[in-house]
């Protein structure tokens, strides 16, 4: 059972803290891959919650090969953020304060796949044409990544 299944198995849907690793991958074009979420059917950012036992730098490799087959080493990922600000309500009626852990990392041209029955689709996207985003959360974590991803964010 993993981390979250145990939790949400003691407290339902009451509001709980949850870690979250991510990784905005960019290509030459500055454009970021994007994951079509099969629960609320917007986009996101590939990643997701960190496991009993996992640094967050191993849940986001983790998380993102599961989500897009892309494999990242922690050397190629840069740190450039904490997101701690915001409740999410999930479709099924979970409550949760997602502290997001984020890194960026250039794309370096391997293949990508939907790889879970988490995503319907995955695309990149430029900052002038993104699609409709899940949760404000992710809103924040891209335009910060646009205006600065060399800088280091704590929200």
């Amino acid at each position: 059972m993993d981390y979250i299944s145990f939790i949400r198995s003691k407290v339902g849907h009451d509001k709980i803290f949850l870690n979250f690793g991510s990784v905005i991958i960019y290509n030459e074009n500055n454009e970021i891959l994007l994951q079509h979420r099969a629960d609320t059917g917007n986009w996101g950012l590939p990643g997701g919650a960190m496991e009993l036992g996992e640094t967050i730098t191993e849940a986001a490799i983790r998380e993102v090969a599961e989500e897009t087959t892309i494999q990242f080493t922690s050397e190629q990922l840069h740190f450039f953020g904490i997101y701690s600000a915001w409740d999410i309500k999930y479709p099924n009626g979970d409550h949760a304060q997602a502290i997001a852990y984020m890194f960026h990392a250039p794309y370096s041209g391997q293949q990508y796949a939907i790889n879970d029955d988490e995503s319907l689709e995955l695309c990149f996207f430029g900052q002038d044409n993104l699609p409709t985003i899940f949760c404000e959360q992710n809103e924040i974590i891209i335009a910060d990544f646009y205006n600065d991803h060399n800088q280091i964010y704590i929200r």
